[in-house]
């Protein structure tokens, strides 16, 4: 007997109000939203399995300029787009993650190959971009990633040593009071009762040193176990890592016997703001129930469920 299937997945959490938004720019980030659930969804539907449900739904999340990974990926300090990207199967516990990678169109599938054909679960740099290669994954040019609103970012702050989590304000006083945590995810639970997770991030503007956040850390940007939760997380990544927010979810559902939504609430509504860690997660469990959470003013977030459950949103109170 076909078991329920759910698909929930978020475009970054973080200072997104409503009175900062025009209609026009809601209107577009509601229908990519709502365009990367479908593709999703589509595949749980037609029996597909929660690992390609949830990489159809984040490629286009990636290939959506508006959301920061992929094609929308953010500038670093050198003026280069950097991009990391993790994806998990529940099922076995099998994980793929880059890192640092350049001109690599849909990062997803990268970490896809890295878990499926690498032997190996971590790869960064150059390495991974030779692997990409050698995989054949689709590759663009520079001026594909490149987008006039994340360049005026980027122009604001790159003379400084200042970064930016991504915003929607382009004043440099309001920088980092308009945070947004520009991470795309998806997590999926499919009619045979398997969960999987992908997250995907150009990360933070004006970044240097080579920084790594939390999406492409197993455990802490995303994680996945049938036997506990699937989750991606959208955040200020350095707290997550300490955090290791992600598996901390399925450890206080193995352990204190949290159902999902109970303990993401712990997680991040407690455990997080400990240690001011802004921004948020989605989840799901292997009896396909969803769970959306988050710590800031709003989270760029939709799910459908096979019961005709079906929600997309972005500020708080929706």
């Amino acid at each position: 007997m076909e078991k329920p299937f759910s698909i929930v997945i978020h475009g970054g959490a973080g200072t997104i109000l409503r009175e900062d938004m025009t209609p026009e720019l809601e209107k577009a980030y509601l229908q990519g939203l709502e365009d990367a659930l479908s593709a999703g969804y589509a595949v749980l539907e037609q029996g597909g399995t929660s690992i390609n449900a949830i990489k159809a739904a984040v490629v286009l999340l990636e290939d959506n300029i508006l959301f920061n990974a992929g094609r929308g990926s953010v500038f670093t300090k050198q003026g280069l787009q950097e991009m990391d990207a993790a994806i998990m199967d529940g099922k076995n516990l099998r994980a793929g993650a880059v890192t640092g990678v350049r001109n690599i169109r849909n990062p997803v599938e990268l970490a896809e190959e890295v878990m499926m054909n690498s032997n190996h679960v971590f790869l960064s740099g150059k390495g991974a971009i030779d692997f990409a290669i050698k995989q054949g994954i689709k590759m663009e040019p520079d001026d594909y990633f490149f987008s006039r609103f994340r360049f005026e970012q980027w122009k604001q702050i790159r003379e400084s040593d200042d970064y930016s989590l991504d915003h929607t304000h382009l004043d440099l006083s309001e920088l980092m009071k308009n945070k947004k945590f520009g991470t795309v995810g998806a997590v999926a639970c499919d009619n045979q009762g398997n969960i999987a997770a992908a997250t995907s991030t150009g990360g933070m503007t004006n970044k240097k040193y080579g920084r790594i956040g939390d999406t492409p850390v197993i455990g802490a940007g995303t994680y996945a176990n049938n036997s506990s939760c699937a989750i991606s997380c959208t955040g200020h990544g350095e707290p997550f890592i300490r955090a290791v927010a992600a598996y901390d979810v399925s450890c206080v559902m193995e352990y204190k016997g949290l159902k999902l939504e109970e303990a993401m609430k712990y997680v991040v509504l407690d455990k997080l703001v400990k240690l001011e860690g802004e921004g948020g997660m989605i989840g799901v469990d292997a009896g396909a129930n969803v769970a959306m959470v988050f710590n800031s003013a709003g989270m760029y977030r939709a799910m459908r469920h096979s019961s005709g459950n079906h929600f997309t949103g972005i500020f708080r109170e929706q």
